[in-house]
């Protein structure tokens, strides 16, 4: 039991990729004797219910269904600046009554952030990918002031912002300057690492429990070597690269491979699955990586934080948004190749595998990156500066 039993509020998005780094960290709370409840959409109703967190409805109109996401960068944002204006009115309806001792909130949710300034409520934000640094306006910030429509959007923001009840009115620091967050993935991932301010930010590495909810997987007894093949939960439509992966990996002397290929993909589009292989719409990923002796990953902020934390050899093969960066940053840290999904044949694949598994100074990167991972605390930590907040 925490020494104040408190109510913790944590607001959330529907996209998995972004409910699942910290998710444990929920159970962790529940855990501990707070009193927790979670906003999200039904979507991941049960995925917040398996915590032991109360669930919160609040509908999202982000289109993480079918992942139709827009290109272009500010049309994007404004998604997210839409879910939240129409996400406060319901927050407001559950919480003004029933305000939290603490917020928690997703990097994708403004409305939190307001709701919790309302209420004159200590705030944390959880992100699960990397965060901004000093100088990172004048960097990357003045490029998007300068993109069509920028500055509409950031006009419509400052409008909504004035009437949301956020004592926070400046735009820019209210959406990426958060006064104390989490960071829920490893430091090596995290951009120019030393221009991040330490006391708005701590990084607690990837928050991974045991995930017994996702099952159990047992590497076979003549498996010599084990491949994980899995581009996470967004960008799986792609029955193209599986079937260069089956042409490469399938029959290969020695490994034992296993191909999350999604919802989206039918196996029979694959053709002939070789014997070494096995084909799943959805793996426990952790669980293999654990066993795994290399990873072809797309190399999200996810998939990334697993294969540091497990010291698994990865392929990035990037397939949208931050993924290109993430890949260029595993090869930066000598753990990973990066091929395209245009360069990923057979041949290519087949290479790149051999040579990557057969190299001393990534096994040796890969062992040191898995240490620092697992030192930076996890789950705990990130629970024990929670209960900090809460005094």
């Amino acid at each position: 039991m925490s020494r104040r039993r408190a109510h913790v509020a944590m607001v959330g998005i529907p996209a998995i990729s972004h409910v699942l780094p910290s998710i444990e960290v929920i159970r962790e709370l529940v855990a501990r004797g707070h009193r927790v409840t979670y906003a999200n959409d039904p979507a991941v109703a049960d995925l917040v219910s398996a915590t032991g967190a109360e669930f919160v409805r609040c509908d999202s109109t982000l289109p993480v269904a079918d992942h139709d996401w827009p290109d272009d960068p500010i049309a994007a944002m404004g998604v997210f600046l839409d879910d939240s204006i129409q996400a406060l009115p319901q927050l407001r309806s559950r919480y003004d009554d029933d305000p939290a001792d603490l917020y928690l909130y997703d990097i994708g949710s403004f409305a939190a952030r307001a709701l919790a300034e309302a209420h004159s409520r200590p705030v944390v934000q959880l992100s699960p990918t990397y965060v901004a640094w000093d100088g990172y306006e004048e960097e990357v910030g003045v490029h998007l002031r300068a993109l069509p429509g920028a500055d509409e959007f950031w006009a419509r923001f400052a409008v909504w912002l004035a009437g949301s009840g956020a004592t926070t009115t400046d735009v820019d620091a209210f959406s990426g300057r958060p006064d104390r967050a989490l960071a829920l993935i490893p430091r090596a991932m995290q951009p120019y690492a030393d221009r991040v301010d330490p006391d708005a930010v701590t990084f607690v590495g990837p928050c991974f429990g045991k995930r017994t909810h996702q099952g159990a997987w047992t590497r076979p007894a003549d498996a010599g070597k084990v491949l994980l093949v899995s581009l996470g939960s967004a960008y799986t439509r792609q029955p193209e690269f599986y079937r260069q992966c089956l042409a490469a990996y399938g029959d290969l002397p020695g490994w034992h491979v296993v191909l999350q290929v999604g919802k989206h993909t039918d196996p029979a589009e694959l053709g002939a699955i070789p014997g070494n292989v096995e084909v799943h719409p959805w793996v426990s990923q952790l669980a293999i990586l654990e066993q795994a002796d290399a990873f072809v990953t797309h190399a999200g902020m996810g998939g990334s934080s697993e294969g540091l934390f497990t010291g698994t050899p990865m392929i990035a093969v990037p397939q949208a948004v931050d993924q290109f960066t993430n890949a260029d940053r595993l090869v930066e840290l000598g753990v990973a190749r990066r091929i395209d999904t245009a360069d990923a044949t057979a041949d290519a694949l087949r290479s790149t595998l051999l040579a990557l598994t057969g190299d001393e100074d990534v096994a040796e990167r890969c062992a040191t990156l898995r240490a620092d991972a697992r030192a930076e605390g996890g789950t705990d930590r990130a629970a024990d500066l929670i209960e900090d907040l809460l005094g």
